[in-house]
């Protein structure tokens, strides 16, 4: 039986489209979905606790414990409890937006990180700066928080909760060498800001491709298996 890519949410409104990503890139990957929205709203009075951290790692690794042979974090803010679960399991476990980040460093050191949550800077910028360190990049960090946007998405005024976030980049991405936009459920501001002079990064398509190449690998790597 062919292993699953299991892609864990924090809310079902990622499900949807990122099924529609992974379909678009590899039709022939079985996809199972994961959401646990009880541990973002866990998350958002004191940000990512030890506690629930440690939630978020169980809760993963008793997907990739079903049968997943890779599992895709979509949540930003929750993404360190993915990376505490990959390390404890021989499953895949990947976060959405480091791809974003890799990239993002790619146009240079000075990166601006936009969120709609509070929750999700931090988590982000540790990440974005670990993996600069990885590549021996001085990284220089502007943080922009949007947290009047994010009841207008809760609401499902998705054209109202992009022009927010692009309004916000806009007036503070002067000097910088790319923007990212740190949760998935930003990506829809990228249109509108397609003539800013800096490149504007989303996570869900870069995160999707990861995934797939990962599951790709983990498939070419079963006929060895199954030889030795």
């Amino acid at each position: 039986m062919t292993r699953p890519l299991a892609l864990w949410h924090s809310v079902d409104t990622n499900a949807a489209p990122f099924e529609g990503l992974v379909r678009q890139l590899a039709p022939e990957i079985p996809i199972i979905h994961r959401t646990r929205a009880d541990l973002l709203a866990a998350a958002q009075p004191a940000g990512l606790t030890p506690a629930v951290r440690r939630a978020v790692a169980e809760d993963i690794l008793a997907v990739a414990d079903d049968g997943a042979a890779v599992v895709l974090c979509t949540c930003s803010t929750l993404g360190p409890g993915a990376e505490s679960a990959a390390e404890l399991t021989d499953a895949t476990v990947l976060r959405v937006d480091r791809p974003m980040l890799e990239q993002a460093l790619e146009h240079g050191p000075r990166i601006a990180v936009c969120a709609a949550l509070a929750s999700t800077i931090g988590p982000t910028r540790d990440l974005l700066l670990r993996v600069a360190r990885e590549r021996g990049v001085a990284a220089e960090l502007r943080e922009i928080t949007v947290e009047d946007a994010f009841p207008l998405f809760q609401a499902g005024d998705r054209a109202g909760y992009a022009r927010k976030i692009a309004q916000a980049v806009r007036n503070a991405a002067g000097g910088v060498d790319a923007v990212v936009l740190a949760q998935a459920s930003m990506a829809g501001a990228i249109d509108l800001l397609a003539d800013l002079s800096v490149p504007v990064l989303a996570s869900p398509r870069l995160g999707a491709e990861a995934a797939v190449a990962a599951w790709r690998q983990v498939q070419a790597q079963v006929p060895a298996r199954a030889a030795g």
